[in-house]
């Protein structure tokens, strides 16, 4: 991994949640390249594992940890075991979230004769999984920042990044639940920069706009590989006529977690797009 920007996070001790992910273990790479301690946690520690193993392989320091963002036991659990192996927290990266296809709707626009036909409709959304997608998103967020966040009271150079989306901005169609729940991201964001602002925590958010993930790879692409009638909508709708690359969130990463060059940033919301968000579509 090569890095455009190096802060020099020595002695820091940085903490992933769902750092196994395909955006979320660039971030734990980069973090730990630019000397910090990284705690990643994962559900399956296996995956976290392989992680940390590449991490190391780069000569820098990783540990492995598992952990459910839902649930405040396993958080605490989690935050027990990272104060054994590294200390205190100084980075937070809130990471682990996504969506569910089970909480999607069939189609786009709703018409006369859906309720009748073999179509999942608004009208047919489970609320146990809108539950599901919205609590691993801000529940998820949520749980790990009332842990960790402990650890950085008073102590300088402390930060929270939490991972919003462009669906905060403009909700995206047939996915009404992760919509939601990263509009909630970039609202808690601002509510806790404000909170936390005596006490020298800084918060703040990266909105990625379009990147091909696990995730979201059957959204965009067809079985067979071609892309879908939305990929075609989105890249007309991306300025730059492409899908982001996960490297290429990793300045605005270390920028925000910097003190020296982002001390007075908390707060923000950061698109990274490929112009998705400036463009109106004319």
């Amino acid at each position: 991994m090569e890095l455009c920007y190096r802060p020099n996070l020595e002695g820091k001790v940085a903490v992933v949640t769902g750092g196994a992910g395909v955006l979320c273990k660039e971030f734990a790479k980069a973090l730990a390249l630019c000397g910090a301690k990284v705690a990643i946690l994962n559900r399956t520690v296996s995956k976290a594992e392989a992680v940390c193993e590449e991490i190391r392989a780069m000569g820098g320091e990783a540990a492995a940890v598992q952990v459910d963002v839902t649930n405040k036991e396993s958080v605490k659990a989690a935050h027990e075991e990272v104060l054994k192996i590294y200390g205190p927290c100084d980075i937070l990266i809130n990471g682990a979230g996504g969506n569910n296809a089970r909480a999607n709707t069939d189609k786009e626009y709703f018409e006369m004769g859906d309720l009748d036909a073999d179509t999942k409709t608004f009208f047919d959304l489970d609320d146990e999984d809108l539950q599901f997608v919205f609590n691993l998103n801000f529940i998820g967020t949520l749980i790990p920042t009332q842990e960790f966040a402990k650890d950085m009271i008073g102590r300088e150079g402390c930060n929270i990044i939490n991972v919003s989306s462009m669906n905060a901005f403009t909700p995206l169609t047939k996915i009404p639940a992760y919509s939601g729940a990263k509009a909630a991201i970039s609202n808690f964001t601002q509510w806790l920069a404000v909170h936390f602002s005596k006490v020298g925590i800084r918060v703040n958010a990266i909105a990625p706009g379009f990147f091909a993930t696990d995730q979201n790879r059957s959204l965009l692409f067809n079985e067979d590989g071609t892309p879908t009638a939305r990929t075609g909508k989105i890249l007309a709708a991306t300025p730059m006529g492409r899908f982001g690359q996960p490297e290429e969130l990793l300045g605005a990463l270390l920028f925000l977690v910097d003190q020296k060059a982002a001390g007075f940033v908390t707060g923000i919301v950061i698109p990274v797009d490929g112009g998705f968000s400036a463009y109106s579509g004319v």
